[in-house]
């Protein structure tokens, strides 16, 4: 014989409280979700997929270039930089998200590999550094604001010089 537990709505009780808690967790596992569908498109190159993460407005904040402005300028730059790429994997690393209503924010880390030749596959360019994302909530869903990166470390040669500073 099982049980069966049984829940009682009335008001008063934590069914607002689990509907809010339930909420925040949908919503934390929407935006680590955007991400990782984002970004993964980024490796396979489907820039499409990957800019429709962003909101028209989005602002990208990289340490060597300058701050860009609005999504198809933000294309422009990353495609131009990654698409010379034959092979790319970006990973998101601890990923932290805060809630707050339509607007969220968070943190993570950045591990890009990339090679340029697949013939030296064996000498990718790496870098990794700090994420901090700003969200904001559409009908659709959950979308990029802006997105600061910082570069802390890298290692080999980016003879493809897709990630030197801007002049």
């Amino acid at each position: 014989m099982s049980e069966q537990a049984t829940v009682s709505v009335s008001p008063g009780n934590n069914n607002d409280d689990l509907a809010r808690r339930l909420r925040h967790l949908e919503d934390k596992e929407s935006l680590r979700a955007l991400l990782i569908h984002g970004w993964r498109a980024l490796d396979r190159k489907d820039w499409r997929t990957w800019i429709d993460c962003w909101t028209e407005d989005a602002v990208l904040e990289f340490g060597p270039w300058e701050r860009i402005y609005g999504r198809e300028a933000i294309l422009a730059k990353v495609e131009t930089a990654e698409a010379p790429y034959a092979g790319m994997q970006h990973h998101i690393l601890n990923m932290d998200f805060e809630v707050q209503g339509d607007r969220a924010t968070g943190v993570g880390y950045m591990w890009f590999v990339g090679v340029a030749d697949p013939a030296a596959a064996s000498s990718p360019y790496a870098m990794g550094g700090p994420y901090d994302w700003d969200f904001t909530r559409h009908p659709t869903g959950w979308r990029v604001t802006r997105q600061r990166l910082g570069v802390w470390w890298t290692t080999g040669n980016d003879t493809l010089q897709a990630f030197t500073p801007a002049d």
